[in-house]
């Protein structure tokens, strides 16, 4: 064999034969593994190819020969003819990374001919060598499963779009290459040639969350040629993967309703405004956004443009109080690019979503009687003065208010601007004795803005008992007569006919008005109030006391302005 070949085909190097001492006429190869990896997954056998480094040298310690010389991993097969007898006998039963010291006596090397210049005739070699690569031209991809998720609903294959981490590292843990160094995912298609072979089959399968350990053989890798300067030829690779997250170009929104309500009078469509909370994560469980963090619901336009197309698309059809699970493939997120630091690109998204309410912008008040007394003739109007109590709340069951937490009921007069409008709509025609629920949206209570307590853009339930009604007066009136007014007016309510009216005079003629049924007061908690605000618009230069020419019926007073106007 010559020299060169001596070079390139061993496939073991032994140092430090002097201390073996001298053995004598040898009759076979002295072996000595002083070291031994504690595991060992396969070992050399005949045809096996196989990578090492290797020193040469002769019994006085010379070297003859060296690959960490050349730089370069010796290369070849066992048991072919390829290497010298004692190589071949030597190298068998190896593993990878295990060292061994081999003593060839000169039968089972170069013989009494020796090299010319290197090896002198009847030379026993003495080599030191370390098994760095070990596998046969059968060998198929060897997948471990590391670690698993339990809820695997979904596995990758062909065509996906993958975005994975990994460690790369030769056969003897030598790194070569780690997404974690780069602080990004590794992201490709697979099984469409973007990738080493044994990687498009060794990715087949995973879950999202899943970790595997991929052993790829040469032919699977970069084969003979290797890849730049950090992977040999012949090189058998070992990946530790971890995916990260896939989906599929093809892909649309994935729904997972996690809890529907068992009465859904309705559901979310295009136009309709909806508040929801979510949390946001990536596939590896990654959360990237939560309303909850901010303790405020997102509130937005749904269908119209306003959030991630995903998005859109996942909140149509929710039901209040609905929580469900969206999946949004990049496509219909953030695509690419991602969204600041927080979202990858070519991101799969994950929301967890718990929809509060929704409504639109043309939505009115909903009315649900729960119970109306019989022979209800009487109902509310527009200017009543009425009783009622209620329970507020938000569309989720939280409590906002309620009038039994006080003395007595709340009261109002309807149409004053005095409540909500949507809270006035749903007291209307309403009979004393009455229950009645109310759904009011939110640009019929307390708008974007919300109020006190009150959310913004917040639908509200209002279970509403009317107590009492008082029929009431027309707008901007105080006191109406059921009759004619006195045709000497001021002279009646000049009591003591001193040519003035002061207060109490004034107020003890409109309480006897009421009490004779000749006329009532506009309905109020505080009917000495009324008067009083009466007193007040009849005095006219606040000099307390009316006089004649100050007494003026409202009927009066609107003809005059009209005769003005004219």
């Amino acid at each position: 064999m010559a020299p060169g070949s001596l070079l390139v085909l061993l496939l073991l190097s032994i140092l430090g034969a002097p201390a073996l001492g001298d053995p004598g006429p040898l009759e076979d190869v002295v072996i000595d593994r002083y070291y031994i990896p504690k595991i060992c997954q396969r070992e050399v056998q005949m045809g096996d190819f196989i990578r090492y480094h290797y020193n040469g040298t002769f019994k006085d310690g010379k070297k003859f020969d060296s690959s960490y010389d050349r730089g370069a991993t010796v290369a070849g097969v066992v048991g072919v003819g390829r290497l010298i007898t004692g190589m071949d006998r030597g190298l068998q039963g190896m593993c990878v990374n295990e060292r061994r010291h081999l003593i060839v006596p000169p039968h089972l090397g170069y013989g009494s001919i020796g090299v010319a210049g290197l090896i002198p005739p009847d030379a026993t070699l003495y080599f030191d060598v370390i098994m760095l690569d070990i596998w046969n031209k059968d060998d198929k991809l060897q997948i471990t499963t590391l670690s698993k998720p339990e809820r695997c609903n979904r596995t990758v294959e062909n065509s996906d779009f993958v975005r994975y981490h990994y460690n790369g590292t030769l056969l003897d843990g030598t790194p070569f290459d780690s997404s974690y160094s780069k602080d990004s995912t590794y992201d490709t298609y697979v099984g469409t040639g973007w990738l080493i072979k044994g990687m498009d089959q060794g990715l087949l399968g995973m879950c999202a969350g899943e970790k595997r350990s991929i052993i790829i053989p040469p032919f699977l890798a970069y084969g003979e040629k290797g890849y730049g300067t950090v992977i040999p030829p012949q090189a058998s690779l070992v990946f530790s993967v971890l995916l990260v997250d896939f989906h599929n170009p093809k892909d649309g929104v994935f729904l997972e309703h996690l809890e529907v309500p068992e009465s859904c009078m309705r559901r979310a469509v295009t136009g309709d405004f909806v508040r929801y909370h979510y949390n946001g994560t990536l596939m590896d469980g990654t959360l990237f956004d939560s309303s909850y963090s901010r303790n405020h619901t997102y509130n937005t336009y749904i269908g119209k443009g306003y959030i991630i197309p995903g998005m859109d698309q996942g909140l149509q059809g929710v039901c209040m109080g609905e929580k469900r699970r969206v999946v949004v493939p990049p496509h219909l997120a953030y695509g690419e690019n991602g969204a600041g630091d927080k979202i990858p690109g070519s991101a799969v998204l994950i929301f967890d979503v718990h929809v509060i309410d929704f409504h639109n912008p043309a939505d009115l008040v909903e009315i649900e009687t729960v119970y109306r007394p019989e022979g209800c003739n009487v109902t509310t109007r527009h200017r009543d003065f009425v009783r009622y109590h209620y329970n507020c709340s938000l569309l989720d069951g939280t409590k906002l208010f309620s009038s039994h937490d006080y003395e007595k009921p709340q009261e109002v007069t309807l149409g004053t601007n005095k409540v909500i409008e949507g809270l006035n709509s749903g007291l209307l025609n309403m009979c004393v004795g009455e229950r009645r629920v109310l759904i009011v949206p939110p640009h019929l209570g307390h708008g974007e803005s919300g109020a006190r307590g009150v959310p913004g853009s917040a639908v509200l339930r209002f279970e509403v008992e009317l107590i009492s009604m008082e029929e009431g007066i027309p707008e901007g009136y105080l006191f109406i007569w059921h009759e004619d007014p006195p045709m000497s007016l001021y002279e009646q309510m000049d009591l003591n006919k001193d040519g003035e009216i002061p207060a109490e005079e004034f107020s003890t003629f409109i309480k006897t008005q009421v009490a004779e049924g000749k006329g009532r007061l506009m309905p109020s908690s505080d009917p000495e109030k009324v008067i009083a605000d009466m007193f007040r618009n009849q005095d006219r230069n606040q000099d307390g006391k009316i006089t004649p020419e100050e007494l003026k019926l409202k009927s009066d007073e609107e003809r005059e302005k009209i005769h003005e106007e004219l």
